[in-house]
């Protein structure tokens, strides 16, 4: 079974903090896709091969993105562990069917299809 995992961080302001996250870290970006009002919600950067992923909300620190092949699978097993599901299966506008879900610590952890 294949899985990608990506870093994943929440801002207030996704354009400023790509602002800052290039300017200050080198970090490149690959994509920064804008909603409907035009404002950047979510981005990719690049550290080298690898690729972090910002998103707007409410800053509540780092989160972890795994993409999986089967989400619809991998969310039942989750929450039948006993998972708290933040998100249930929702299909996003950059084609990924994913979920997001808090460990018994509180840590988020995002599960999708999305693979860049």
């Amino acid at each position: 079974m294949t899985r990608t995992v990506y870093a994943l961080a929440r801002y207030s302001d996704c354009r400023a903090a790509i602002d800052f996250l290039t300017g200050a870290f080198g970090f490149r970006v690959h994509e920064a896709a804008k909603n409907d009002e035009g404002v950047v919600n979510h981005a990719e950067l690049l550290a080298g091969d690898d690729m972090i992923m910002i998103g707007q909300g409410r800053p509540g620190g780092p989160g972890i993105y795994v993409a999986v092949e089967d989400v619809e699978a991998h969310h039942d097993r989750a929450r039948a562990a006993g998972a708290t599901i933040t998100m249930e299966l929702t299909d996003q506008p950059y084609g990924s069917r994913e979920y997001a879900c808090q460990d018994p610590e509180g840590n988020p952890w995002f599960f999708g299809t999305y693979r860049p």
